[in-house]
């Protein structure tokens, strides 16, 4: 008894200090949605942002969040160079819908999450595609709408890697 007591004592106590495997999660989120691809497939382009810090709202809700949201969306508008705050609305919406239908996503099968995932990032693009089209930036077109599909079938190999990284550094 006293083992398993030091056991779980000793997972509380790394499981607090495991925040910043989240925080590295974001990192190499922004610099993957950064780094360089090919003109042609720059409208591919995972939405990589998006999917960890959707994951990451499903999976510890305390701890990331609408605010975690809005400044990583402040971090990803400085390195696009776009309209301040452009990019945190956008993944600030994207938390809100996952948190709002977060004890659904928990309980779907995984390409029920994909579907799921697909409908909350196209919504989330269309707007980017009406911001982009009111300030002027970009030609509206539906191409950016692929970035969400390429994102719902990354859904199932992202969420399986992070959950087995939750599992094995007992982050909670």
């Amino acid at each position: 008894h006293v083992r398993s007591r030091r056991q779980r004592q000793m997972c509380i106590r790394d499981s607090r200090n495991n925040g910043w495997v989240i925080w590295l999660t974001f990192a190499i989120g922004l610099l993957l949605s950064v780094s360089p691809m090919p003109q042609f497939m720059e409208v591919f382009r995972p939405m990589w942002l998006a999917l960890l810090v959707s994951f990451w709202t499903l999976a510890v809700p305390n701890k990331v969040g609408m605010t975690t949201a809005f400044v990583l969306g402040l971090a990803e508008d400085v390195l696009y160079g776009t309209l301040l705050g452009q990019n945190a609305l956008i993944l600030t919406l994207i938390t809100f819908l996952v948190l709002s239908l977060q004890q659904r996503l928990r309980m779907f099968p995984m390409w029920q999450q994909s579907l799921v995932i697909l409908v909350i990032f196209g919504i989330a693009q269309l707007i980017q595609l009406w911001l982009s089209a009111l300030t002027g930036n970009r030609l509206p077109t539906l191409a950016l709408v692929w970035s969400a599909v390429i994102s719902a079938l990354l859904w199932p190999w992202i969420s399986f890697a992070l959950r087995d990284l939750r599992r094995r550094l007992h982050i909670n």
